[in-house]
């Protein structure tokens, strides 16, 4: 530790000294700070601690002079940095007080030159005044002196005039330019000076004596946008005067420039905006020359052809503009970008021109086609010549979607009506063949048919076709509306056989091949199914729609019904004695019967096998409902147990004849009705009545559809039913109801029981 050495007072530093407090007196010099006397015993302690750590061993008492001499060298150390330390502060501090000295003096010799120059200065005011009238006296000589330099251009400014109007019906455009940029310099010189002068009244009499400056700015500028409008041509032909024109604009707009950057004065007439001009001329008459022409044919060669033009003169004019008019002007310019968004732009609206007229459905397919397709081609604005410079994909649509889309759609009404005209036309030649004295056509199986269904899948087809070098969403629409119009022409062609149906009735004999072309109607009608789904522009997605569907059927069946009547017709005149007395005498109406039937399945062979299987069997229920329908007439009751097995005998002979016939035309016995035939004499022919109630339940079970009236006739036929036993058997019945299963061929249902005849009575009283 560190000891002050006797008879010396320890030295602080600056840091070091404590500041007395404001209300404290201050101590005596000498006084000792309490800071000091504290720091002073922690260093005793501190090395008392030390010296009893150290010593505390007396073999460590040895070393008490070696730990003596090494303390006392280190504070001889410390204390000699001490002093050079405060040494070198103080003789800083000594040559900062020196400076400061010598800047003291500088100032004060400074202050005194300023007041001297003050003094001189005060002395020199009234010789400015002096200064001031020969500056006055000077601008004014500036002034005269720089009109005495433009006296001789003022005089000559008519003379100028005259000259630079010959130079430009010379067409010696730069000079002529050159001499009106100098008069326009030398009035707009005149002008600023008057207009900073204050003097605006003087301004209306330079504009008068330069008033010739305005008409041969309007000549130059005639002539200028001449030049623009025939620029095209003159770029083929003449460059230099087109080249020339660019020039004088470009002079022009530099100058323009220079007066707006400068806003103390503007000259009249400024800025003149020619380069804007020059893009308006042009565009003008990119539109006046292709756009603004005559009225447009609404025909569709007509406007087929126009289009073509169109396309042609673009791409010719464009190439012009890209090979050589694009060298003629600045690069800043960028004319061949202005020109194709003029030709763009004036396109689009020249198109919205035409689709205000009312045009035909070739001329709409045609404009979708060119606007769609040909437009963007390489036929036209994707030519290989114009590419890559000319980019009309970032201008936009030609029309709009929402206008392409009604444009389609009008497109669509149009086609709708042709259609409908063409199968009106296609209906009426069908039904003229109906009356030609020869069956209808054969294919290669035999089976009967027309050019119906062909002439319609194809002229459909290819309409839908077509519109798919258009866009989807138009071939979707042709293809609905192909849909509709078929749906309707199926109605047409319902209500035209309805139609040949009752005139037929009146007179069986016209036309005379009746039959065969209905039958060919049933094979159209197939055909028109298959063709159908083929009709779809998604292959992978052919389904029918429902209510086309149905349309179909409902045709298929009207034809269906229309030869079972004409079976029936035939039919009706033997199954009138069906059940009679002569019947069953012997007569050979079954016989007849199976002829008839033979005849119309031998022509139901000329239809496809479908539909062959659907007449038969409609045949076949035909024939079963006529002959329960005559068995319910009650033309007979059978008066003995002989007469009616002579009567069960004959029905099962009638009805056996019948299945086997049909058997051998094709269809199966499980699905012939005839087998309610079959059971009707099962209940004709039994023989103890007690059971008529067990039998007549098997048979309302077997077929649910037949009602008490029903039973009550087949009764009667017996002839040996008691009243008790009737009402048995229709009590049964009646507690038994019978529901229609799913799937079950009504028969007995559309079978009519004649009303009971009441008894005939001559007085007036109630009748037994």
């Amino acid at each position: 530790m560190h000891q002050v050495p006797l008879g010396e007072q320890p030295q602080l530093s600056a840091v070091q000294q404590p500041q007395p407090e404001a209300p404290c007196p201050p101590g005596p010099p000498d006084e000792e700070w309490p800071e000091v006397e504290k720091a002073e015993k922690l260093a005793r302690g501190a090395a008392l601690k030390w010296a009893s750590g150290v010593f505390y061993r007396p073999e460590n008492l040895e070393g008490l002079g070696q730990y003596r001499s090494r303390e006392t060298q280190r504070n001889s150390s410390i204390q000699s940095r001490l002093k050079s330390t405060v040494q070198s502060y103080l003789e800083g501090v000594s040559a900062g007080l020196e400076q400061l000295r010598s800047a003291v003096q500088e100032v004060q010799s400074v202050c005194q030159e300023l007041g001297a120059a003050r003094w001189a200065l005060l002395d020199c005011a009234d010789r400015f005044q002096d200064l001031r009238q020969m500056r006055a006296l000077m601008a004014e000589h500036v002034q005269l002196a720089s009109v005495v330099q433009v006296l001789p251009q003022l005089f000559s400014v008519h003379e100028v005039f005259s000259h630079t109007l010959q130079l430009l019906r010379g067409q010696h455009l730069l000079e002529a330019h050159a001499e009106i940029m100098m008069m326009e310099h030398l009035r707009d010189d005149i002008l600023s000076q008057l207009h900073l002068r204050g003097l605006s009244s003087a301004q209306a009499t330079v504009l008068s004596y330069f008033s010739g400056l305005q008409e041969l700015n309007e000549s130059l500028a005639k002539q200028l946008w001449g030049i623009v409008g025939s620029s095209l041509q003159l770029v083929r032909e003449d460059p230099v005067l087109f080249v020339t024109a660019v020039r004088i604009i470009e002079r022009e707009e530099k100058i323009d420039d220079t007066l707006l950057l400068d806003a103390t004065f503007l000259p009249p007439g400024r800025p003149k905006g020619w380069r804007q001009k020059f893009y308006h001329v042009l565009q003008e008459t990119i539109t006046g020359t292709h756009f603004h022409a005559t009225r447009v044919d609404a025909e569709g060669p007509g406007l087929s052809r126009h289009l073509e033009a169109l396309q042609r003169d673009i791409v010719s004019e464009l190439r012009v503009v890209k090979d050589l008019m694009v060298q003629c002007v600045p690069a800043h310019y960028n004319i061949l970008s202005v020109c194709a968004a003029t030709y763009h732009q004036a396109l689009a609206s020249h198109l919205q021109d035409i689709l205000r007229e009312d045009l035909d459905k070739q001329a709409l397919f045609h404009l979708l086609k060119w606007v769609l397709h040909v437009y963007h081609s390489s036929e036209m604005m994707g030519h290989p010549d114009l590419l890559p410079e000319v980019d009309v994909s970032s201008l936009g649509p030609l029309i709009s979607p929402e206008l392409v889309d009604q444009t389609e759609r009008r497109y669509v009404v149009k086609l709708k009506a042709t259609v409908l005209e063409w199968m009106q036309r296609t209906l009426k030649m069908e039904f003229e063949e109906w009356f030609w004295e020869k069956e209808p056509e054969m294919d290669h199986q035999g089976f009967f048919q027309s050019d119906l269904p062909v002439i319609v899948t194809k002229m459909l087809n290819s309409n839908i076709e077509v519109t798919s070098s258009i866009t989807d969403s138009l071939q979707q629409k042709v293809y609905n509306m192909a849909l509709e119009e078929l749906e309707a022409f199926l109605g047409r062609l319902r209500e035209a056989l309805v139609q040949r149906g009752k005139e037929h009735q009146k007179d069986r004999t016209i036309p005379k091949y009746y039959v065969p072309y209905l039958l060919a109607m049933l094979n159209n009608i197939l055909a028109l199914s298959s063709s159908v789904p083929t009709l779809h522009p998604n292959s992978a997605c052919r389904e029918v729609p429902v209510s086309l569907r149905a349309a179909l059927d409902r045709t298929q069946k009207k034809a269906c019904q229309l030869l079972l009547e004409e079976l029936l017709l035939d039919l009706q005149p033997l199954c009138v004695e069906l059940a009679s007395r002569k019947w069953l005498s012997g007569s050979q109406l079954v016989n007849s019967m199976c002829e008839v039937i033979d005849k119309y399945a031998k022509d139901f062979s000329r239809v496809k096998k479908p539909v062959f299987t659907l007449l038969l069997t409609e045949c076949e229920l035909l024939v079963a409902n006529q002959y329960l329908r005559a068995l319910m007439q009650k033309k007979m009751v059978c008066k003995s147990k002989e007469e009616r097995g002579q009567f069960c005998d004959r029905l099962l002979q009638d009805a056996t004849q019948l299945r086997e016939l049909f058997c051998s035309l094709g269809l199966d016995r499980s699905q012939q009705n005839l087998e309610a035939v079959f059971a009707v004499r099962e209940l004709l022919c039994l023989k103890d009545t007690a059971l008529l109630s067990l039998e007549v339940l098997g048979f309302v079970t077997k077929y649910p559809d037949v009602s008490d009236e029903h039973i009550s006739t087949l009764l009667d036929l017996r002839g040996d039913v008691s009243k008790e036993v009737r009402h048995m058997v229709l009590e049964m019945m009646a507690q038994h109801p019978q529901a229609l299963p799913e799937g079950y061929q009504p028969i007995f249902s559309t079978i009519l029981v004649p009303a009971p005849e009441l008894p005939f009575c001559l007085r007036k009283g109630k009748c037994a």
